[in-house]
């Protein structure tokens, strides 16, 4: 789950990380408001919304006047924000947080994931900040610096102070940066987030560590922990069709193709997709229906896809170990009937019950294309999404 940067930096200063004081705001008359309430010669007025490159998008601007504010308010609420990161359609700002103007000297890059192979939460710093992290990784490796923290020591202060040295923090600053680091790590670990990244962090005029920004994201399956951050979630920043999916416990993200993928198994689901891009084709969703498919979520399912204007076809790829082919086939077949289906349907069977369930959608009625495997089945529905 994803949140905005003003709420990550009102968690980030509970653990002790120094942030500029800023006021979210749901109006241009807030945002005057707020500017007031500061009371700064510089403010900062900038979109809120769940993507990077919101400076470059023009969703970030600074205001040196109460007019310049108001001016720089009403040209961000309400805009249709383009960044790399929310495609060429963009996302409409909500929210606007005014924040002090800082007298940056340099900006640092901090992040922190948790690393699969070491099952350890990787701290990565650069003294690159300010810039996307895959363009230093990309360009300037050796300028990113990794250390990966002992679940039961924590972050220790030499490593800390190790890790600030390494990213260009000067001495007389590095117990300031070594406790920001530290209380990072505290939040990661006790929110359970699965990214917490800080770009830039800057180095003040007046001798400051400061989170000029801040981006996290948490692990779903531990919010029933955390239901203070559960209420965090914006679902205006969510895609309608996911939303809905969750309701049904179907895990799905919409794509810009044209041929919709109905399948159980995360894995199966991301080679589905692979195997209809290497015969032409391009998916329009990621949707795993699980193990413990039933009708009604099938049918659901079919919904979802069926609100795409674009779509041609639909893939439907199941292997039956825990889910049985029979149940499935009655799910496609009660769902084809309900919605109307008016698009080629594509199914492939593979493991328990499997003759059974191909009985079933042979005996439906219903003009179903059968696939033998998978190469199979990609042929067919990119064919009968051509037309």
């Amino acid at each position: 789950m994803k949140i905005h940067e003003y709420q990550a930096k009102e968690i980030l200063r509970h653990f002790g990380v120094v942030t500029p004081r800023g006021i979210p705001c749901f109006s241009v008359e807030e945002a005057i408001q707020a500017g007031q309430s500061l009371g700064t010669a510089v403010c900062v007025v900038k979109a809120q919304i769940h993507a990077g490159g919101r400076g470059k998008g023009g969703g970030v601007k600074v205001a040196k006047s109460a007019a310049e504010l108001e001016s720089a308010a009403r040209a961000i609420f309400g805009m249709q924000l383009v960044t790399h990161q929310t495609g060429p359609e963009g996302q409409p700002v909500r929210r606007l947080l005014i924040e002090e103007g800082a007298d940056i000297r340099k900006e640092l890059y901090v992040g922190m994931v948790v690393d699969r192979g070491s099952q350890r939460v990787a701290l990565m710093v650069s003294s690159e900040g300010g810039m996307d992290i895959e363009e230093v990784a990309a360009h300037t490796p050796e300028k990113i610096h990794t250390l990966f923290i002992d679940p039961m020591q924590g972050l220790l202060d030499q490593q800390a102070r190790e890790m600030a040295a390494k990213m260009g923090v000067p001495e007389t600053l590095l117990d300031q940066a070594r406790v920001l680091l530290q209380g990072l790590y505290r939040a990661f670990d006790e929110t359970d987030a699965s990214l917490a990244e800080i770009n830039p962090l800057v180095l003040t005029g007046d001798g400051r560590v400061v989170a000029l920004d801040a981006k996290m994201n948490f692990d779903a399956n531990a919010l029933y922990r955390h239901p203070d951050i559960a209420a965090l979630r914006d679902l205006d920043e969510e895609d309608p069709n996911e939303i809905e999916a969750s309701k049904f416990d179907l895990s799905y993200i919409s794509l810009d193709g044209n041929i919709g993928c109905l399948v159980n198994g995360a894995g199966l689901a991301m080679a589905t997709m692979d195997i209809v891009k290497l015969y032409g084709g391009s998916p329009a969703n990621f949707l795993d229906v699980g193990g413990g498919a039933t009708t009604e979520k099938v049918t659901e399912a079919f919904k979802l896809m069926l609100r795409n204007p674009g779509l041609k076809a639909i893939l439907v790829n199941i292997f039956g170990g825990i889910m049985r082919c029979d149940v499935i086939a009655n799910g496609v077949v009660s769902a084809a009937r309900e919605v109307d289906l008016k698009v080629p349907l594509v199914v492939r069977l593979e493991g328990t019950n499997v003759e059974l369930g191909k009985q079933i959608l042979a005996e439906s009625g219903l003009p179903i294309l059968s696939a033998v495997n998978m190469a199979d089945a990609a042929a067919q529905v990119v064919q009968a999404a051509r037309g």
